[in-house]
């Protein structure tokens, strides 16, 4: 039953997309930024999809399992960075009209830098975050339905075996049917995940209040109140000093220049719809700590500390309380979850080596078909890379999560110094800011994975930030800032673009405010929580 249900939903969810698809897939174009016609209810359903796949669910419940709610700090602050990125970097973007964000760097500082971007991306996303969505995608897939597929799959082979067949029929339906339809079936999944997102922390709840999701509350509030302290210590995995110093700009990083999350808004059929969409979004996100750790705390209250990993947590509640007749829609739209962040970063690594690798290394002209094809062999290139990658996750000491978190500060903060200079700083040199790059890996492998300098990871990240802007900032070639004051904007990246900007922008910036600055009253010693 839990098969046909999951099955069912799952082709529903391709049909719909494959009809809501026609017209806006044909060419290059249509394949890699869906005909630019995504209006702004596919672009916030896309990015929450994107966002929010199953190695967030289960990293940060199991956060919540083992520490408290200090990490919901990467999604709440998250909104301050999406509301910036909204504002200020998304007009720049689409005024531009590149299709990738690797492409405008070598545009505004040379073919080096676009070269060494791409590189960081395509090692970001091939040794960190696909592997990490494939191997939580099974886990969490695995873990919650232990007992359906006992007799299916069982141990290492088991794991293997499931995750090779979540790989190929996200790879599959990537390479058929291009950016849009991406974009609909995650706006579609994006339904189920708010649905489940509420019942799943109501039935959790319910069930240690003996049906009062309400009591159920109290019973966490007298017994657990430092586990629902948002104000980390320095001995948690999320201090909050770190909310003023590099988490920001990591945020600001993913939100503002990751290519598999600013491809969805690249696609936005005007900026209104852009901004409408990633705002919209962060209304989501402010509700992450009730769908996803509220259920970690549960986790601890049943099970105690016993469990075999943190990461377990979730997946584990999640199979005890669900009934039976919603297991197999559960199964559909966390499988559509795995799929979304997945997918997207397939397409977004096949935009790269298409336009920013394969093209530029053509001596003749590259027509649609050819880069379409490029494209859907590097989706399955990318696939491999990470199918080879993913099995080693298991040996992560401090949870799914933290790792995640440290590996992704070895692209994220340089790329965020660079898209910056180029947007702010018209004398930033390209000769800096390819030696950005290349200053930061070695320096931040060090300091995070060699040396124990005291000093949180995060921290680490304001600091090479502060270092790095800084020489961009000095540091100049005379000939690049003649290009750069001669040419800001190259011409043949313009496009027919309505930029007239969303007319609700501030009004939905003003309620997310007031959300983020509630969240952390209610969850702080001020609130419910105990140090």
């Amino acid at each position: 039953m839990v098969w046909i249900s999951a099955v069912v939903y799952l082709v529903f969810i391709a049909c719909a997309s494959y009809f809501l698809s026609r017209g806006h897939t044909r060419g290059s174009e249509g394949f890699f930024l869906a005909g630019r016609s995504l209006t702004g209810t596919f672009i916030a359903g896309s990015l929450l999809l994107t966002n929010i796949s199953a190695e967030q669910i289960v990293g940060l419940a199991g956060s919540a399992y083992a520490f408290n709610f200090s990490s919901m700090a990467w999604e709440v602050t998250a909104v301050i960075t999406i509301m910036i990125a909204a504002l200020f970097l998304l007009p720049k973007f689409l005024a531009r009209g590149f299709t990738t964000l690797p492409e405008y760097l070598g545009q505004r500082f040379g073919r080096p830098v676009q070269v060494a971007s791409v590189i960081l991306f395509l090692l970001g996303y091939g040794l960190v975050t696909i592997p990490s969505v494939l191997y939580s995608g099974t886990i969490a897939v695995l873990e919650t339905f232990s007992a359906d597929f006992a007799t299916l799959l069982t141990g290492q082979t088991g794991f293997i075996v499931s995750m090779i067949v979540i790989a190929l029929i996200g790879t599959a339906y990537t390479v058929a049917g291009g950016l849009r339809a991406v974009a609909v079936s995650d706006t579609l999944n994006g339904l189920g995940l708010v649905l489940f997102g509420f019942l799943i922390p109501i039935l959790a709840l319910q069930q240690v209040g003996d049906g009062s999701m309400f009591a159920g509350w109290q019973v966490l509030v007298a017994n657990h109140p430092e586990k629902l302290n948002a104000i980390g210590s320095n001995t948690d995995p999320t201090p909050f000093i770190t909310l003023f110093t590099g988490m920001l700009f990591a945020n600001l990083a993913y939100w503002g220049t990751n290519q598999y999350v600013i491809q969805r808004t690249l696609a936005a059929k005007n900026l209104a719809a852009g901004q409408m969409g990633m705002l919209s979004a962060g209304f989501f996100k402010l509700l992450i700590p009730f769908f996803v750790m509220v259920p970690g705390v549960v986790a601890f209250h049943l099970y105690g500390p016993g469990l075999g990993s943190m990461d377990q947590a979730y997946p584990r509640l999640v199979g005890d309380i669900l009934p039976p007749y919603l297991t197999g829609l559960f199964l559909a739209v966390l499988l559509g979850t795995v799929f979304s962040s997945f997918n997207s970063l397939l397409q977004s690594a096949a935009t790269m080596i298409t336009y920013d690798v394969y093209v530029p290394m053509q001596a003749r002209p590259v027509n649609d078909a050819e880069r379409v094809r490029v494209g859907r062999w590097a989706c399955l290139a990318i696939t491999v890379m990470g199918l080879l990658v993913a099995p080693s996750l298991q040996l992560a000491p401090e949870g799914l999560w933290q790792l995640i978190r440290k590996f992704t500060g070895f692209y994220n903060i340089p790329l965020i110094s660079i898209v910056l200079a180029a947007l702010f700083i018209p004398r930033a040199s390209g000769k800096t800011a390819f030696g950005v790059i290349l200053w930061h890996i070695p320096i931040y492998a060090v300091i995070t994975f060699v040396v124990d300098t005291g000093i949180h990871f995060i921290h680490w990240y304001g600091i090479l930030f502060v270092l790095e802007m800084a020489a961009l900032a000095t540091f100049r070639n005379t000939a690049d800032v003649a290009k750069a004051t001669a040419n800001p904007t190259p011409a043949h990246t313009q496009v027919d673009i309505d930029l007239t900007p969303w007319r609700y922008r501030w009004v939905a910036v003003g309620l997310l405010c007031a959300g983020i600055i509630c969240l952390y009253i209610i969850l702080s010693p001020l609130g419910v929580a105990e140090l």
